[in-house]
């Protein structure tokens, strides 16, 4: 009883707040409110999940067998605690698909109208806290961007906002997501205009830099005001330097393509083997990765982070070699072998049932190709450059290759390090970098999978206003239906009682015939003496170029109509006739659709 009281309370405080909110607040001054809310709990999130992956590697790395002069077999060992706890979490307690955060969220806005489920507000940051934190090669923020744009969703729903309003509060959680988990509110925006391709407009640009803002003040007041990666520019941009630079993007364009082709492979191999051969197989082998390739474990954003401060003595601890630290061509071999194998780290992590994203990795991986390019350039001796710099513009370069985003890639390495003194060999990089990668792989990593299974909407804008049409209210049913058997009496009186010149043909089930159309039979209207001659079979007209299933999706529907005289479609449901579209009234709602997804 008092649970039901305390419900039946809750619904009524509810709807009376929906009904006050609608008298008192507009639509512009609810989605500022709600814009604040979505970045304010995407702050907490980012950092609530920051925090616990951080505690729970220093608790369980705390051990006397964490010595940097010797190697340490515990690392062979905690991947498969961490990706067998991830995936136990998930199939008995979560039991969703929870993997690909970004791609997720692509999904939701091309085919979900925004819908988001309720779990996705907590899971991604449970499992993925648990993955990366027992040593999974993975970033933590493809989950909070999920998780964000959960938060978003959902917000949208409780607030009984529409489609339109609900997907830029789901874009108002990925930017706020990123903005907290690198404090970088620029990068935030140019995110979600960029990977998931939300439209500018006033509409909803206001509400992104709202909870942009937000989310990252919510992280500079828990976590302090301290870039993510400490770095320190000794030397400035030259144009002497842009070919070096250039050749940077180029390399970074290649790691790049390596990363999504490799990512692939390993993906399609693992969906052939059950849930236990993928947890042990993908244990074992990050577990040797990880011992052989500390930096390989979890984000490797501490890695990364001495690397930019020249400090490579780091890439030895916790290894057989690091008494090889100071030899230079060493050093080579384990930067490339870290380049190479944190790729397959990445995918192993990933398709054997752990959780996270490939925002670190990329950014690992760009870092340490910078670094190495750099340092192939001074062993050259064709130009001395500063090594950490060329770190800092790959990390850029191959993040615009994986992502398909040159600009987030640039805004976001200026503001996570303070390297605005860059913006020039970032944009040179990072631009390069996309040009050359585009080519050889057509979509980023978070929508290939979409695109070849024909879900993704967010790239492409008519799909995506299609998507959003109700199919349902462009049914034109208003006709006489006519059965095969009928004589050209029947058509007559149909003629007189319609305002159609054509007529749907069907049996007793109503399984859809064909049409007869009056231009075919005009001559015989004023002549009764054939009126009992002539009969529907004689004039019916069938063609499955105009048929169309109310099940197909809009789009499809609509690429029929390309034909030079297709003006009107028949819409069946399983062969059964259900009624007419035409090609008018599909477009006009489209424009129409356009039109108010448009206003500012």
């Amino acid at each position: 009883m008092m649970k039901e009281f305390i419900t039946d309370k809750v619904n009524y405080f509810y709807k009376s707040f929906l009904v006050w909110r609608i008298r008192n607040v507009s639509d512009s001054q609810f989605m500022i409110f709600m814009s604040f809310i979505v970045g304010l709990t995407c702050g907490l999130a980012a950092v609530v999940l920051k925090n616990t992956v951080h505690y729970t590697y220093m608790f369980i790395t705390d051990t006397k067998w964490f010595a940097v002069d010797n190697t340490n077999f515990l690392f062979l060992i905690y991947p498969m605690i961490g990706i067998t706890i991830t995936v136990l979490i998930i199939k008995y307690f979560i039991k969703d698909n929870l993997s690909h955060g970004v791609s997720r969220v692509m999904y939701a806005i091309s085919r979900k109208k925004g819908y988001i489920k309720p779990h996705n507000c907590y899971s991604s940051i449970l499992t993925s806290s648990i993955t990366v934190a027992f040593g999974g090669s993975v970033g933590l923020e493809a989950p909070v961007v999920l998780t964000g744009s959960a938060l978003g969703s959902n917000l949208g729903r409780l607030g009984r906002l529409d489609t339109k309003k609900t997907i830029i509060l789901v874009g108002c959680g990925a930017a706020g997501a990123i903005a907290a988990a690198f404090k970088a509110p620029i990068a935030g925006i140019l995110f979600v205009f960029e990977v998931l391709m939300l439209d500018l407009t006033m509409a909803s640009a206001i509400p992104l830099l709202i909870s942009a803002i937000t989310a990252s003040m919510i992280a500079y007041f828990f976590l302090g005001y301290d870039l993510q990666f400490d770095y320190s520019l000794t030397e400035g941009f030259e144009l002497v330097k842009i070919p070096a630079f250039m050749f940077l993007g180029v390399f970074s364009a290649f790691v790049s393509f390596y990363f999504l082709k490799i990512n692939k492979a390993i993906s399609k191999f693992f969906m052939k083997l059950s849930m236990w051969r993928k947890i042990i197989l993908g244990g074992l082998t990050l577990g040797v990765l990880l011992y052989f390739f500390p930096p390989l474990f979890g984000e490797g954003y501490t890695f990364l982070g001495d690397l930019l401060n020249n400090d490579t003595d780091s890439v030895f601890k916790n290894t057989f070699l690091y008494s090889y630290r100071t030899n230079t061509w060493m050093l080579l071999a384990i930067l490339f072998a870290i380049i190479i194998f944190k790729a397959v780290a990445t995918s192993v992590t990933t398709s054997a049932g752990g959780v996270g994203g490939t925002f670190a990795p990329s950014l690992f991986i760009g870092g340490f190709t910078g670094f190495f390019v750099g340092k192939l350039i001074n062993m050259s001796g064709l130009l001395v450059v500063q090594e950490t710099n060329f770190a800092l513009v790959g990390m850029a370069a191959v993040m615009a290759g994986v992502m398909h985003s040159p600009l987030t890639a640039t805004f976001l390495i200026a503001e996570i390090t303070g390297g605005y003194a860059l913006f020039a060999p970032l944009m040179i990089a990072t631009t390069i970098s996309y040009i050359v990668v585009k080519p050889m792989n057509r979509y980023s990593i978070y929508a290939e999978e979409l695109a070849l299974e024909g879900n993704l909407m967010t790239h492409n804008k008519d799909k995506t206003a299609l998507q959003f049409i109700d199919k349902y209210k462009l049914l034109e049913t208003n006709f006489i239906t006519l059965y095969s058997d009928d004589t050209l009496r029947d058509i007559v009186q149909a003629v007189q009682k319609s305002t159609r010149n054509f007529f749907p043909i069907i049996d007793k089930d109503n399984t859809f015939l064909g049409i007869v159309v009056i231009d075919d039979f005009r001559p015989l209207l004023f002549k009764p003496e054939y009126y009992d001659v002539y009969g529907v079979k004689d004039f019916i007209r069938y063609s499955e170029h105009f048929i169309v299933d109310i099940s197909d999706p809009l789009e499809e529907m609509v690429s029929k109509f390309r034909g030079a005289d297709r003006y009107t479609l028949v819409v069946v449901d399983k062969g059964k006739f259900v009624g007419f579209m035409s090609r008018a009234n599909v477009y006009a709602e489209y424009r129409k659709y356009v039109s108010e997804f448009s206003e500012e």
